[in-house]
């Protein structure tokens, strides 16, 4: 099993648990995933569903390799290949520990289902754009926000050794200093997609 790097299971379960109220996803699509963390804590509350992630980085082919994702994706959700081979694919796409910009939504909507929910947890209140991107709002929450692993889920995962160990102690040092900011609250939405938004896979 990957070592688990921040934020903490604990956090990770309380995010996951929020999704409860709802019936058992089939499929799930975890945006900037990196090492399949939070994929892997959210099992623990979902066990029948397929947990995919995608990331920028090499690490979520790993994550898969090692089984916490059914598949990983390289790449970005923005792209229009990722948008079109994954659309209309997942009942649940969560967006965690991101900034979303109106076409990160966009492209979440593209490969959620109808009916599927999007879950965003982010330092801004991006319930307006949801809606104007033609979903319903189901619940909304101010939580500690996750301070994501910035260092160490971008190394390769071949490395090992003294620089894994001065990437966590980065990590740690960081979610310390982001601790009295902005960052370290963050709004949790849940929002419904109830008809199409913007097509992302056009050229």
């Amino acid at each position: 099993m990957l070592a688990s790097t921040a934020p903490s299971v604990r956090r990770l379960r309380s995010t996951a648990r929020a999704m409860l109220r709802f019936p058992e996803p089939e499929s799930w699509l975890d945006v900037e995933t990196g090492d399949a963390d939070f994929p892997e804590a959210a099992r623990a509350f979902f066990p029948y569903t397929a947990f995919d992630g995608l990331d920028l980085s090499h690490r979520v082919l790993h994550a898969q390799a090692v089984e916490r994702l059914e598949e990983g994706h390289l790449g970005r959700l923005t792209d229009p290949q990722i948008t079109a081979r994954l659309r209309a694919r997942y009942d649940v796409v969560s967006l965690l520990n991101q900034r979303p910009r109106t076409k990160d939504f966009q492209a979440a909507l593209a490969v959620l289902r109808p009916g599927g929910h999007l879950l965003v947890e982010c330092p801004d209140d991006p319930r307006a754009e949801l809606r104007s991107q033609g979903c319903t709002i189901v619940t909304t929450a101010r939580r500690s926000a996750h301070i994501p692993g910035r260092v160490t889920t971008r190394l390769p995962p071949t490395v090992n050794g003294p620089l894994t160990l001065a990437a966590r102690a980065l990590d740690h040092t960081l979610a310390l200093l982001l601790a009295g900011t902005r960052f370290a609250k963050a709004y949790r939405v849940i929002a419904r997609k109830d008809r199409e938004g913007t097509d992302t896979s056009a050229p």
